[in-house]
């Protein structure tokens, strides 16, 4: 038995950000491949200051394992049939997290993945290589950079609506990601014009269990990538839905996005700008990202820097976390306790990181955000700074330390929410994956 996936430099807020679990071959043959799927990851946390109304600070733990099977069989010249079947079982131990979602006392194992698809391989040439993939079932589903669909988040616990909400924990960790049931069809492969359609069905009950269809348009050349998004609402369950997510019934949102080089060796460019029509009126979320890596220079530092901007009743949909620390929850603190949360808010990131070693990543990020005050909103204008290293001890085992500084300019008792005050919250996290 060997394995079919190696880490070396693979980071832990990359491997989070795939949600697929490394695989070991447990049989192939030309035609055929069974993989076991095998992924823990285990979390220690430590908040000075707490943001759900309760004095003093958190310390919590999370983990999570996921297992099961994987993996595809020729079907003799007519494509490829491919799927998955794994677990997730998921908890959250000490104080909850420092927004309060979690109260610690989260246990729950569940299916996570469930889907099968088909292929085309060279089936159908005009469409290219896999021309034609059409799935459906409990999986992932990804739109673009992930700005308005990336997966099925949050993973809230017994600390909110009296459980109601409750997924098994591990809240930061983001142990579950799968949509409940979902139907894709892409086609066109990965290079030139391609698109996709799709439906699915949240089963999160905050996400008011969401209904959804989509398609994009896409056209990749070797410059980079523009594309069109399609989301359309079809239905809540108006049993866990705010008055915020009942806006989603009907609601039409269209966005223009591109990412790639443009042409210039060790750049990145990238840019969103999407519009929501609901009720109440449009609402407009975009980003624009320009990153340059310094190859020559010792440790190949990378910069970035990106502005994004959310209206005031922006609804983020199923954003989350796409490639690695800070897309697209921006800041540890402020995008996963404290807020602005993806909505109401502008935002100036930095970002910088350099790679001393083949497995070793170290980066710093910089978030500067600026909420817009309405009668009823708090005031949740802040800087924050996070330091972060991110070491492959080797393939079996990833670690990433990280510490934040959050810095309110208000607290709980003139505007903000941040109890005790507006001084600076010193925010430390160890998150570990074990890929068997």
């Amino acid at each position: 038995m060997r394995k079919s996936q190696t880490l070396s430099t693979l980071a832990l807020a990359s491997l989070l950000a795939s949600q697929a679990a490394p695989a070991y071959e447990l049989y192939a043959d030309d035609d055929s491949h069974l993989n076991a799927d095998m992924l823990a990851v285990w979390g220690m946390f430590n908040s000075r200051r707490n943001y759900d109304g309760v004095p003093g600070g958190s310390t919590w733990r999370e983990g999570f394992i996921k297992y099961g099977l994987s993996g595809d069989q020729g079907l003799a010249g007519n494509g490829t049939l491919y799927g998955a079947l794994n677990w997730v079982s998921s908890a959250t131990w000490g104080d909850g997290d420092a927004a309060g979602n979690t109260d610690g006392s989260e246990r729950t194992t569940k299916i996570e993945d469930a889907y099968l698809g088909w292929r085309s391989a060279d089936l159908l040439p005009q469409l290219g290589k896999d021309g034609v993939d059409v799935s459906a079932g409990r999986q992932v589903v990804r739109l673009g950079s992930g700005f308005l669909i990336n997966d099925d988040g949050p993973n809230l616990g017994n600390g909110v609506a009296g459980g109601a909400l409750d997924r098994g924990g591990a809240y930061y960790l983001a142990a579950r990601h799968a949509f409940d049931r979902t139907a894709v069809l892409r086609l066109g492969g990965h290079d030139g014009l391609h698109g996709s359609l799709l439906w699915l069905k949240s089963d999160n009950r905050a996400q008011a269990e969401t209904e959804l269809a989509a398609g994009t348009l896409d056209y990749t050349h070797a410059l980079g990538t523009l594309g069109l998004t399609w989301v359309h609402g079809i239905d809540v369950a108006d049993q866990w839905a705010s008055d915020f997510q009942k806006a989603r019934e009907g609601m039409n949102v269209y966005s223009l996005r591109g990412e790639g080089n443009a042409g210039i060796d060790n750049a990145s460019f990238a840019f969103e700008y999407a519009w929501q029509d609901k009720r109440g009126g449009p609402e407009q979320g975009w980003y624009v990202q320009a990153g340059y890596t310094f190859a020559s220079l010792p440790w190949a530092p990378q910069l970035t820097y990106r502005y994004t901007r959310y209206s005031a009743e922006w609804d983020p949909l199923f954003s989350g976390l796409s490639s690695g620390y800070g897309t697209w929850f921006q800041g540890e603190v402020a995008a996963n306790y404290a807020g602005p949360f993806n909505s109401n808010t502008g935002i100036h990131h930095v970002g910088l990181k350099a790679t001393p070693l083949e497995n070793l990543t170290v980066g710093a990020l910089y978030f500067d955000f600026n909420t817009v005050r309405t009668r009823n909103s708090l005031n949740l204008d802040a800087r924050e700074l996070d330091l972060y290293a991110e070491w492959a001890v080797s393939e079996h085992l990833v670690i990433s330390p990280l510490v934040g500084l959050y810095q309110p300019r208000k607290g709980e008792n003139n505007g903000g929410n941040q109890v005790g005050g507006n001084g600076t919250n010193v925010y430390s996290q160890l998150t570990v994956a074990v890929p068997f």
